[in-house]
């Protein structure tokens, strides 16, 4: 019921063909894009960043730190901060969404993406062409949530950043929300407490407007790095999409799970290998 291919000279000229004659291009991209541009969270990157909190709560890579039960919110700020600080505020390792960028910049492009460290903003995406679904590590909300709004973070992490000691950040940098007082926390989806604000409602609105304009035309639906945790944001709906308009083509890059249902197998193009290597070969 599935189809996979790897990387062949045939399937990048497939998909470069495909993206040189789309009216409209939907890019939807999963952690597995930004694992491509050196966003690791275990391995060389913990041990650069995290070797002080891996050695003293004993875990060992980013992820399972974010769920470690600190005993004070000094404590947990102080993690946090460096966190979002490192896969937020600093460019990743290598300039693959640069170059995917350079791909689409002069095309009639939109962007989904269940990532939320602002990587496609950063390398020149124009914000209005973007749907950040599951959040922003550059944002705060309130914990309860006792209202629907968010708050930019950059500075008051990056002052959290530098005042951190011991694994500490000082008690009056800890963040409370400023109507009712509760605990800060990231605005990531987790649960139902988190905030949809004014910004996600009018990006969400955005991308239906594109789909609706250009759904039915010579669009290109490029998954990348897109897992099946949230099958049902991206992956679905592009195959669905796809199988809807016989001028889409649906193209899958994505390292060891490129794959497509039968039913739109001539419209697809699947790629099992790194999504790094084929944005730099497109």
């Amino acid at each position: 019921m599935t189809y996979t291919e790897n990387c062949s000279q045939d399937a990048v000229k497939s998909l470069r063909e495909a993206l040189g004659a789309a009216e409209a291009v939907v890019i939807g991209a999963g952690a597995g894009l930004s694992a491509a541009a050196g966003f690791e969270y275990s391995g060389e990157r913990f041990s650069k960043y995290f070797a002080d909190f891996g050695d003293k709560y004993g875990f060992s890579d980013m992820y399972s730190g974010g769920f470690y039960p600190f005993e004070s919110p000094e404590e947990y700020w102080a993690y946090w901060s460096r966190y979002i600080y490192i896969n937020r505020y600093m460019d990743p390792p290598t300039p693959v969404y640069d170059k995917l960028f350079e791909l689409v910049c002069h095309k009639n492009y939109f962007v989904i993406t269940t990532n939320v460290d602002h990587c496609f903003q950063k390398a020149g995406f124009d914000k209005k062409r973007l749907f950040y679904t599951q959040g922003d590590y550059g944002l705060f909300q309130c914990s309860r949530p006792c209202h629907k709004k968010t708050y930019d973070n950059e500075e008051i992490i990056k002052k959290m950043m530098e005042s951190q000691n011991d694994m500490r950040i000082p008690p009056d940098l800890v963040p409370h929300c400023p109507v009712c007082g509760a605990p800060m926390t990231m605005n990531l989806r987790a649960d139902n407490s988190f905030v949809e604000d004014e910004g996600w409602h009018q990006a969400a609105s955005r991308y239906q407007t594109f789909l609706q304009k250009n759904v039915s035309g010579r669009v290109l639906f490029l998954e990348l790095g897109v897992g099946f945790n949230t099958t049902g944001i991206i992956k679905y709906p592009f195959m669905k999409m796809t199988a809807a308009n016989p001028k889409a083509i649906y193209a899958c890059i994505n390292s060891g799970e490129a794959y497509c249902p039968k039913e739109i197998e001539k419209q697809s193009i699947c790629i099992a290998e790194d999504i790094g290597d084929m944005v730099l070969f497109l």
